[in-house]
C-alpha cells in the first residue's frame, strides 16, 4: 500500500514509526511531517484545508490509504472529500467527527442512547450560561463546545471564578470554540482513557491509558494538551473495560450508525471511574497525543492492515480478536518549551544525546531543523517514551533518557505515572 499520513506532531511520529514497520506499506508519505517523521516517511508540503490538492496528490501518487492524525481536518470534512474521490480513509466523516467537534452534540447523543455521563446544560449566550450556573454546585465544569486544542475545559472552584471563565469563553478566549458552552456537574473519581477501532459496525478494543493534563507536578497548574501518559491503565480492569464497551462504546457506534452517521476510525473515550461505574467525560475522534505514543510502543500487530480494514468496512476480518500488545507497560514524558501552555519559547537548540536504552523511543512533536540543528518549534516538543515490565521501571528508563537530552529552554513534569507507581510500591 501507498499511505499518506496527515499531521506533524508526536502522535503522527508514533503513527509513522509503526506504519513504516508494516509489511503492507510500500511507500509512506507525511504532510507536512516533522524532522522525526522524516526518518520514517517522505515529507511533502500539502495544505490539508485544500481538499482538492490532497485529492490530486492521492491520485498522482496512487495512494491506497489516508490516515488523518489530528482532529481539525476531520471536523473540516476532509474524510468526506477523499471518500467521494474513492480514496479509503482512516478517520470519521465530518458528521461523525462531531463526537469531538461539539461537546454538546456528544452530550445530546448520550442522553438519547442512555450512555452514562455527567448531567449538563448547553448554553449559547453569557446571560444564559450565568443563569444555568444556579442548577449546579461547585466545582463547576465549563467546556467550550468546539475544538480548543485540549485546553477548552475549565474546572472553576467558585461561583465567581465560573462567572469570570464564562465571560472569557464567550468573549473569545477560545475563538469560535466558545460560541457555545456546556456546563456539567462535577464527577468525582479517577480518569482513564479507552480506545476502540471500528468500521462503523464491528468494534474491537484497542487499549487503555492514563494521561496527565495539568502542566505541573502533582497535577497543578493549567490544563495542557497532555504532559505525559502511560499504558495500559491497570485501574481500568478487564471488568470495567467490558462495561465501557457495553455501556458506552457499543451504544455510541450503534446510535451513530442508526442515525445515518456511521463512525469509522479510532474512538477515544475519556472516562471518569466513579463510584457508580465508568462514565463518559468526552470523546475524541482520533488517537490521543501523547496516548498514541505509548499505544504504538506496545502494539505488536500490523497497524496499516488494521487501519485499512477500518477504512474499507472489513474489520470483521480480525476474526473477533483484539489487536495484540506487548505484555509490558509504556510511559511517555513530554518535554515542552518554556512558556507552554501559554506562548512557548521557540528556537531553543536540542541535543537528543544517546545512545539511549533499547526500550526508549524519542518521538518528535514540535521540532524543526535550523541550519542543521534541531530546535523547538512548538509548545510540546518531544515525547520521550520507554517500555518496562512495570510502570515504575518504564518511568525510570524514560526519565534517564530525559536527563540525557540537552534542551536548556525546555521543561517537563517529573511525576508522570505517579498514581500507578504509588500503587505498585504499596502492592
Amino acid at each position: 500500500m501507498n499511505i499518506l499520513l496527515l499531521g506533524s506532531g508526536g502522535r503522527e511520529h508514533a503513527l509513522s514509526w509503526k506504519l513504516a514497520q508494516s509489511p503492507a506499506c510500500t511507500r509512506l508519505y507525511a504532510a507536512p511531517g516533522n524532522p522525526g517523521i522524516a526518518e520514517e516517511a517522505e515529507c511533502v508540503a500539502l495544505d490539508v484545508t485544500d481538499h482538492g490538492a490532497v485529492i490530486a496528490f492521492c491520485e498522482a501518487e496512487e495512494i491506497d490509504l489516508v490516515v488523518v492524525g489530528p482532529e481539525a481536518p476531520l471536523v473540516d470534512g476532509l474524510s468526506d472529500s477523499l471518500r467521494a474521490a474513492g480514496v479509503p480513509v482512516f478517520g470519521p466523516s465530518q458528521a461523525a467527527a462531531q463526537l469531538e467537534g461539539s461537546k454538546g452534540f456528544t452530550k445530546d447523543l448520550c442522553a438519547r442512547a442512555g450512555i452514562p455521563t455527567a448531567g449538563y446544560v448547553r448554553t449559547s449566550s453569557l446571560a444564559e450560561a450565568r443563569a444555568a450556573l444556579a442548577r449546579f454546585a461547585a466545582p463547576y465544569v465549563l467546556k467550550a463546545d468546539g475544538l480548543a486544542a485540549g485546553k477548552g475545559v475549565v474546572i472553576a472552584e467558585t461561583l465567581a471564578k465560573a462567572e469570570e471563565t464564562l465571560a472569557d469563553m464567550f468573549g473569545g478566549a477560545f475563538g469560535g470554540a466558545g460560541a457555545q458552552v456546556v456546563i456539567e456537574e462535577f464527577m468525582a473519581g479517577e480518569e482513564a482513557s479507552f480506545f476502540a477501532l471500528t468500521d462503523g459496525t464491528t468494534i474491537v478494543p484497542f487499549g487503555s491509558a492514563q494521561d496527565h493534563k495539568r502542566v505541573g507536578d502533582g497535577d497543578t497548574g493549567p490544563n495542557t494538551g497532555g504532559m505525559g501518559a502511560y499504558s495500559p491503565a491497570p485501574v481500568l480492569t478487564a471488568d470495567l473495560q467490558a462495561r465501557v464497551m457495553a455501556e458506552i462504546i457499543e451504544p455510541t457506534v450503534r446510535t451513530m450508525r442508526e442515525e445515518g452517521n456511521p463512525y469509522q476510525g479510532v474512538l477515544f473515550a475519556g472516562l471518569m471511574l466513579t463510584a457508580e461505574g465508568p462514565k463518559l467525560i468526552e470523546y475524541n475522534a482520533r488517537f490521543g497525543d501523547p496516548e498514541c505514543q505509548v499505544l504504538m510502543m506496545l502494539l505488536r500487530d500490523d497497524l496499516a492492515w488494521m487501519m485499512w480494514l477500518c477504512a474499507t468496512g472489513k474489520l470483521d476480518e480480525l476474526d473477533a480478536r483484539s489487536p495484540e500488545f506487548e505484555a509490558a507497560f509504556a510511559l511517555t514524558v513530554i518535554m515542552a518549551a518554556k512558556g507552554y501552555p501559554g506562548t512557548p519559547e521557540k528556537g531553543g537548540a536540542i541535543d537528543l544525546g544517546g545512545p539511549h536504552h533499547e526500550w526508549v523511543k524519542i518521538f518528535h512533536a514540535g521540532t524543526a531543523l535550523k541550519d542543521g540543528t534541531l530546535v523547538a518549534n512548538g509548545g510540546r516538543v518531544l515525547a520521550v517514551t520507554a517500555m518496562g515490565r512495570t510502570v515504575t521501571e518504564a518511568q525510570r528508563i524514560a526519565y534517564e533518557a530525559v536527563d540525557a537530552i540537552a534542551f536548556p529552554t525546555g521543561f517537563c513534569r517529573r511525576d508522570i505515572g505517579w498514581r500507578e507507581v504509588e500503587r505498585e510500591a504499596s502492592a
